[in-house]
């Protein structure tokens, strides 16, 4: 795992003021956050074991950093290759929650936009022993592009979260990835097929396939996925569920997919426990604490099979 580790903070609110307008929330609270830390931590739990996940990247010298340490080490996610960036702040997000429990998302990446070439290097110590490598596009992409590159050339699936959307991407950057999981957003974006509605998914999926991606995996929300790949395609239904907060819920897909992959499963049998990965987190708060189990994703799955 190469990406982003960030302290969020988090405001509940029943709507968001208007501007120049004052407007009492609800609840605040910090949480470790980040997409790259994240989603180390939803494929750990989904893994099941410690020491299955390597965190690779940057925090600040200050308390949010040394907290965020030692919350990886909680969930038995390696962190030796996270480095402390000296007089530096670690990266903060700021997370509006709404009636609706949708989420809006501000970043300040402060140490995450320190990675360089000595978090390449700390990537490469593991490729080699690795089945899975999963990046995003919250670090810098010459970093993340650079460490893609690397795992493809020794064999290792590459799992490429396009998020935050990014005005420009590195040429081929998308294309170096096996796998490709936009959301709806993302997906237009990326593909320059409009999606605004899950029947428009299947046209930009297909338009990135044409471009070189073996695989991909349009994420859409309460909708489900649409999966295009040689291998398997077609919708996969999301999971009803009474939603909490839907801040960690791409998070946990990404990390439920990569850990499934990992562990042996078909492409479709993956999906779907990213899919019930996903499901649980929403029913709770925060991001990584909301992270579910292997074992409490596989009863989701066995209660709707019975």
């Amino acid at each position: 795992m190469v990406g982003s580790l960030n302290m969020d903070l988090v405001i509940e609110a029943s709507r968001f003021p208007e501007p120049g307008e004052t407007f009492e929330g609800d609840r605040f609270y910090t949480a470790p956050g980040g997409k790259g830390a994240n989603q180390a931590v939803a494929a750990a739990r989904m893994a099941g074991a410690p020491g299955m996940v390597e965190m690779v990247g940057m925090v600040g010298s200050d308390a949010f950093g040394a907290h965020m340490l030692d919350v990886l080490d909680g969930y038995g996610v390696g962190r030796t290759a996270v480095r402390v960036a000296e007089g530096e702040s670690s990266g903060v997000a700021l997370i509006f929650i709404d009636a609706s429990k949708e989420n809006y998302v501000l970043p300040v990446l402060g140490a995450n936009s320190r990675c360089g070439p000595q978090q390449v290097a700390d990537a490469e110590r593991f490729l080699d022993g690795a089945a899975v490598l999963l990046v995003q596009q919250e670090a810098p992409l010459d970093v993340t592009f650079a460490v893609m590159r690397s795992a493809r050339r020794r064999g290792v699936t590459v799992v490429l979260d396009p998020a935050p959307a990014r005005p420009s991407t590195p040429e081929g950057f998308v294309e170096c990835a096996d796998i490709v999981t936009p959301n709806q957003r993302e997906a237009e974006q990326i593909s320059g097929v409009r999606v605004g509605a899950p029947g428009d998914a299947p046209a930009a999926a297909g338009a990135l396939r044409a471009r070189g991606v073996p695989c991909v995996i349009v994420t859409l929300g309460a909708k489900g996925s649409y999966v295009a790949s040689d291998e398997f395609t077609g919708f996969v239904e999301a999971f009803r569920v009474r939603p909490v907060a839907t801040v960690a819920a791409g998070d946990a897909f990404n990390g439920g997919l990569a850990a499934g992959l990992a562990s042996g499963l078909r492409l479709e049998g993956a999906v779907r426990l990213a899919s019930a990965a996903a499901a649980i987190s929403v029913t709770r708060p925060g991001a990584q604490e909301s992270m579910p189990t292997r074992r409490e994703a596989e009863q989701l799955l066995a209660s709707l099979s019975a």
